[in-house]
């Protein structure tokens, strides 16, 4: 498996800040050239994604025992939409992934419980679409918030095998105090009662969960807020050196390691190894 974390640590202190200032700089200009980009495609991902629409009766459901892949389900961030999955899905399409569906939640909604038993209804209509009895779900920023509070709080581990976060923060960001005014954005502040909700206890879960984070990612107050840290969960951290916020769902070496995170629980993928963290 590819090392995400390019950061040289056997630098002497001195050259090493240096080094960081640097990546520092390259990456914010990478964050910003996405954001022209992602600010040009935006309009194309404010509409609902088109679905197929089958009769679940009428249309008898294959056995699913076998196939390569589950359905994977692309939820975005904060005030964002289904475009900014455009580069990883087209990544995951090349490499076998045939169900690829897509979920906007409104910029409106106040509550991540609300928008997560709306994800919770959405992947029920995809079980029942696609004969799968599980999906895999990819969440950038608040979209792993929320993917994560259906896995944990609403039964959501009944139906998702593997969930992967992309700079989400799991135990809230103090960034998210400048758009305090707004509910769903302080249900992101460290302390909050969703957050708190999300420590409690939570035995049995099933769903496993990889969640990677950047050291560089300055929406993250502190980085390691991308972290996730639960002794219930099964949760895997993977550091990603050299990349911002806006980045990581963009990034070719992000969706390697997406599709990575993707196939370890596969039984083709068993004797694979695990990610280097450096």
């Amino acid at each position: 498996m590819p090392v995400l974390s390019l950061l040289p640590l056997a630098l002497p202190p001195l050259l090493r800040r240096a080094w960081l200032s640097a990546a520092l700089i390259r990456a914010t200009a990478l964050d910003l050239a996405v954001l022209a980009g992602h600010l040009l495609l935006y309009p194309s991902g404010l509409t609902p994604e088109r679905r197929p629409v089958t009769d679940p009766a009428a249309t008898p459901q294959l056995p699913t025992s076998g196939r390569s892949h589950p359905p994977v389900v692309l939820l975005h961030g904060f005030i964002d939409n289904r475009s900014v999955f455009v580069l990883l899905r087209r990544s995951l399409a090349r490499h076998g992934w045939r169900h690829l569906e897509s979920l906007n939640y409104s910029p409106l909604t106040v509550d991540i419980r609300v928008a997560a038993e709306l994800l919770g209804r959405h992947v029920e209509d995809i079980c029942s679409r696609t004969g799968h009895a599980e999906v895999d779900i990819v969440g950038h920023s608040l979209g792993g918030l929320i993917a994560r509070y259906y896995v944990q709080r609403l039964g959501g581990d009944a139906r998702v095998r593997t969930l992967v976060t992309l700079g989400t923060p799991h135990s809230g960001t103090r960034s998210a105090h400048l758009a305090y005014a707004h509910p769903i954005v302080r249900q992101m502040c460290p302390g909050s009662e969703l957050i708190k909700e999300l420590r409690a206890p939570a035995p049995g879960i099933r769903t496993r969960f990889v969640s990677f984070w950047s050291d560089l990612d300055t929406l993250m107050v502190p980085v390691g807020t991308a972290r996730l840290d639960h002794p219930d969960l099964l949760a895997q951290n993977i550091r990603v050196t050299g990349i911002g916020h806006l980045a990581m769902p963009v990034h070719p070496a992000v969706a390697a390691g997406v599709r990575q995170a993707l196939t370890a629980g596969e039984p083709e993928s068993a004797d694979q190894d695990a990610f280097s963290v450096a």
